[in-house]
Order: structure tokens, then C-alpha cells, then sequence
């Protein structure tokens, strides 16, 4: 679930990407360690609603990030009452789901030019490794970019077969899935001619 960067002014805004992606990190571990309790998946859901109210972005925006995040609780409370108890199940759940809105609202304060930037800094020990930290990050680029992307087409293919008055099935799927294969084509393509032409322009 990654949110569109969100303009403002708030504190979470002013903040470094640097030091949001560790206090997010930091947040995570906490909510993985502290005792399992209904109480403590509540205090984790409330604690992300308060980072939302201090991040400018209001109540509103935060019942969409969890609406948003619907499928991912459905799947987690579902697999966790097969293992566990119900309310082991909405413990865990919450708790997943409250990091999962903390992350979507560093993207909703960040900008994700900012964002790769300083995951390709963090990144830059692993060098030692041969791993290019700017490969990664244009990688992380094309996926976060691509997002947005899918899920225009899926809108468009299911505006398309309601307007014919048929109800979305596996053929959907089927569609979508070819729309996503040509736009990664397409945009392969405009890569490939780019690189050649900057290529070119250094000779």
C-alpha cells in the first residue's frame, strides 16, 4: 500500500526521508517486541492515527490508508485464526496494520525523490558486496512508479466490461495482465532508447 506524496508544511513533512525511514524502522521493531495484548494493538492503530493528525493529514485520510489496507487484514485475520485464537488473530493483525499505515504515510510526507535518495545512501555499504545502490534504488523506482500505473488499468478494464454489461471474471485478469505486459514493453523500450541516446551524447 504505498500513498501519492501529499504537499504541506507539517512537522512530518519538515522531517529528513532519512530520518523518517529510521523512525519507522525503529516503530516496527517496537510494535513486533512489546507484549501481544488487544491493548497494545490498540495502542499501535492509535499511535499511527496520532502520526497522521501530526503529518497534517486528518482523519479522513487515514480511514482511506485503512480502508486501503482492507485485503491485508482480511488475509491476516483469516490465516491467524486457523493457526491461532481469534482475538491472537486481531492482536497480530492490528499491530501489522499499523506499521503498514506508518509506512504509507511516509509516503504520503515524502517525496519519493527523496525517499530513493536516501535509501541509496543507506544502501551504500553494501557496496563491499558489488551491489550498486543506484540500480537498486532506479529498480525500487520503476516498481513504486509502476503502482499507480496497474491500478489505473485495472480501473479502465473494469469500467470497460461494466459498460458492456458484463461482470469482471478471470477474463480480467487475463486483460489486465496483457495491458500490464505491454506497458512494460512500452516502457523497456523508451529505457533502452533513452540510455542509447545519453550514450551517444557522450561521444
Amino acid at each position: 500500500m504505498i500513498a501519492l506524496y501529499r504537499p504541506g508544511s507539517s512537522p512530518l513533512h519538515r522531517m529528513p526521508a532519512g530520518w523518517k525511514l529510521t523512525t519507522l524502522a525503529v516503530l516496527a521493531l517496537i510494535a513486533s517486541l512489546w507484549p501481544h495484548t488487544i491493548w497494545t494493538a490498540i495502542g499501535a492503530l492509535g499511535g499511527a492515527f496520532l502520526l497522521f493528525l501530526v503529518g497534517g493529514q486528518g482523519p479522513m485520510v487515514f480511514v482511506r490508508q485503512l480502508w486501503a489496507a482492507k485485503w491485508i487484514v482480511l488475509i491476516l485475520v483469516v490465516t491467524q485464526i486457523l493457526f491461532v485464537s481469534w482475538d491472537a488473530a486481531v492482536t497480530v493483525s492490528a499491530r501489522v496494520v499499523a506499521v503498514v499505515l506508518m509506512a504509507g504515510l511516509v509516503t504520503l510526507t515524502t517525496r519519493m525523490s527523496e525517499l530513493l535518495d536516501a535509501l541509496e545512501r543507506a544502501m551504500g555499504p553494501l557496496r563491499v558486496f558489488r551491489v550498486d545502490p543506484a540500480r537498486v534504488a532506479f529498480v525500487l523506482s520503476l516498481t513504486i512508479a509502476a503502482i499507480p500505473v496497474i491500478a489505473s488499468l485495472a480501473h479502465q478494464v473494469d469500467e470497460a466490461h461494466r459498460a458492456r454489461g458484463v461482470r469482471p471474471g478471470p477474463r480480467a485478469i487475463v486483460t489486465l495482465l496483457v495491458l500490464a505486459l505491454r506497458h512494460a514493453d512500452d516502457l523497456g523500450d523508451a529505457i533502452t532508447a533513452r540510455a542509447a541516446a545519453a550514450e551517444m551524447r557522450t561521444y
